[in-house]
């Protein structure tokens, strides 16, 4: 007799019950059930879990919301790894691209997880906790992958402990040009002091021991807070972040405008503009990469692509300049017809309002930096090359 499969359920971050009383709209996503996007008009506050004042909107409202004032994210899907012990520099330099022994004490860094080919495993954030403990926040739909690949790859380094403590955190993400004010108004941590990609800690919203990092997936200023996972606690801060954030207009935002807001800004996703058949070289993450830090997995197959003349191909961006938008895994054909590439993220652009995307494209076409077509459903739509990122932020003065 046929048995069928037995699907997992999904797994759900401590703010689970908070989104639904929102009446968020939740997807599956890498195995977690995550809100994509919050209702508008949005519910009113019910109880400790049903959000605060400026709750809500749909995904541009929120993707405005962060560009203009403050947005607030779940992100404790994300995982957690840490290194410990003597041997804990030796192991992160082994397995990450960039160089971990520059980082001081309260630092973080971008990096990536390299295969052999040089190919991505996993884009990661890597904090120094001290001088023999770092902190990875990887991916959450690969976390497991990277916990067995990290300890396949360090398994006979000596003096390190390794742990996933991916369960033990949850993550919010208070992302937009008021995220300061906001977050000020529960702290006495001068957070102004705290400069991008560094990170302390401090008692926040009366909960102690918050790691307080000045990061994000934005392309905004923003901090990310870790602090234990237990539903109460998560809700606690999530409901007086949004409360302080309430007088900017504050809004609690999806993975849609999550998505649309890093795409703006260019930040590269996983399995998207970057994935096991895609190089760091075609990725364009080299500012990142730092093959004179030594040996490190990837290293030897990056070193023969750059002595071969460098990549084949590389991620452009694109901009619609005819009627339509370019989704993730259309076709881009030269103006002859040809098919050269495939989009690899595209949708609408709130805050610039156009259409854009990037796609990965043969490296000649890309320094030619022609326009080019893109397959829309049968239409061939014409768009051009531009500059990524699409959008900065302004820099104050």
């Amino acid at each position: 007799m046929a048995t069928s499969a037995v699907t997992a359920p999904l797994k759900k971050t401590a703010l689970n019950a908070t989104h639904r009383a929102l009446k968020a709209k939740m997807v599956d996503f890498g195995g977690w059930d995550m809100p994509v996007e919050y209702p508008c008009p949005p519910p009113q506050r019910q109880g400790p879990v049903a959000g605060g004042p400026g709750s809500g909107g749909g995904l541009i409202a929120e993707h405005m919301a962060v560009r203009t004032g403050v947005g607030l994210f779940d992100v404790s899907h994300m995982g957690e790894i840490q290194f410990r012990g003597p041997g804990a520099l030796d192991a992160v330099q082994h397995i990450t691209m960039n160089d971990a022994s520059k980082l001081q004490d309260g630092q973080a860094h971008y990096s990536a997880l390299l295969t052999p080919k040089g190919t991505f495993v996993d884009d990661i954030l890597v904090h120094r906790l001290g001088a023999n403990d770092y902190l990875l926040v990887v991916n959450a739909g690969t976390t497991d992958k990277d916990f067995a690949w990290i300890r396949q790859q360090v398994g006979a380094f000596p003096s390190i402990h390794l742990s996933n403590y991916s369960s033990y955190y949850s993550q919010l993400a208070l992302q937009g040009p008021r995220a300061l004010d906001t977050l000020a108004k529960l702290t006495k941590v001068d957070l102004a002091a705290i400069k991008n990609y560094w990170f302390t800690w401090g008692t926040v919203a009366g909960i102690p021991n918050v790691l307080i990092a000045r990061t994000g997936y934005s392309g905004e200023d923003g901090f990310e807070v870790y602090l234990p996972s237990d539903e109460a606690t998560t809700v606690k801060m999530w409901n007086a972040l949004l409360d302080a954030g309430a007088e900017f207009g504050i809004k609690p935002c999806g993975l849609g405008a999550r998505n649309t807001l890093r795409l703006e800004a260019g930040m590269s996703l996983y399995e998207h503009e970057i994935s096991e058949e895609i190089n760091v070289f075609e990725g364009g993450l080299t500012r990142w990469l730092k093959l004179d830090k030594g040996s490190f997995v990837g290293r030897d197959a990056l070193m023969a692509v750059q002595a071969e003349g460098g990549p084949k191909r590389k991620i452009v961006g694109l901009e619609m300049i005819e009627r339509g938008i370019g989704r993730d895994g259309y076709s881009v054909l030269s103006l002859s017809g040809e098919e050269i590439g495939k989009i690899t993220s595209g949708s609408p652009a709130p805050f610039l309002k156009t259409n854009i995307a990037t796609a990965l494209v043969p490296t000649a076409v890309a320094d030619s930096g022609s326009d080019v077509l893109v397959d829309v459903r049968g239409n061939r739509v014409r768009a051009r090359q531009v500059p990524v990122p699409f959008y900065k932020r302004a820099k104050k003065s």
